[in-house]
């Protein structure tokens, strides 16, 4: 049975409190400490304005799991610009996102893994800018232990092998790439963001595991990198759009248009992503 849209709103609204209670560590301006001093604008509206021109707010950001890291980075830069304005980021797995944003969660950006996922909410959204791509390699334990060079050794099924679920953008391109090469792999578990492919390699409770070359350098001291040759990988591509219902939306966009701004793009490309 649907809900009424108010309805559905009030019930979300209580389902999002909740999950963004523990949330608030993510935010890039307390590094995970809790703010006992100083005022910061309403929640619920703009606050008198930054040096940037941009209106001050508190923005809620729901991203891709992959851009965890550098969002934080880039969070923290956006905040000391745009002085009175508070990021705070609830990252999970590209459809997790959408599922959220259809049941109306209380949110001011929307930043996805792929451009279909993004399509799904687009009555939800304003129109959405390509702010970053991305490739997949194959992870590996530190040292790659077990000698993986290609794909079609993922196909042993001696090895370990993680990869992301089918209806998560990076397990879409993983099966992408694997069944244009004609390779059946067998994974030991499908997880439900790349975030949890890569902590499974890195445990030591996977041998390898198909991930964004982002997540992969973000672990660089604790896991390998075998690069896949770009005519057999896949591009994925990271789509930023506003959320209509946002109480905020100009700063909401101001947020957005400066994913694309050079500063932007330079902590985007700093941390592995490609030009959009």
């Amino acid at each position: 049975m649907s809900l009424a849209p108010a309805g559905r709103r009030t019930a979300a609204a209580v389902l999002t409190a909740a999950l963004l209670v523990p949330l608030a560590a993510c935010s890039s301006g307390d590094d995970g400490k809790k703010d006992t001093g100083g005022s910061t604008p309403s929640a619920s509206g703009s606050g008198s304005g930054s040096a940037s021109g941009a209106p001050a707010a508190n923005l809620t950001v729901l991203a891709a799991a992959s851009l965890t890291d550098v969002f934080k980075t880039a969070g923290a830069a956006y905040e000391k610009s745009h002085p009175g304005t508070k990021l705070t980021f609830s990252f999970a797995g590209s459809q997790e996102l959408v599922a959220q944003v259809s049941q109306g969660a209380p949110a001011d950006v929307l930043v996805t893994a792929d451009t279909k996922s993004m399509d799904k909410v687009k009555a939800d959204t304003g129109t959405p800018a390509v702010i970053a791509k991305n490739r997949l390699v194959i992870a590996t334990g530190e040292g790659n232990p077990h000698k993986v060079d290609d794909l079609k050794d993922l196909a042993d099924t001696k090895l370990k092998v993680v990869l992301a679920a089918p209806e998560v953008p990076a397990g879409k391109y993983s099966k992408q790439i694997l069944d244009k090469q004609k390779i059946t792999v067998e994974p030991v578990s499908q997880e439900p963001n790349v975030r949890a492919v890569l902590s499974k390699v890195e445990l030591g409770e996977a041998d390898a595991g198909l991930v964004y070359k982002t997540d992969a350098e973000s672990a660089r001291d604790k896991v390998d990198a075998v690069e896949i040759p770009d005519d057999r990988n896949a591009v994925a591509q990271y789509p930023a759009a506003t959320l209509k219902d946002s109480k905020n939306t100009e700063a909401a966009a101001a947020f957005v248009a400066w994913l694309s701004s050079p500063e932007g793009q330079k902590i985007l490309q700093d941390a592995g992503f490609q030009k959009p």
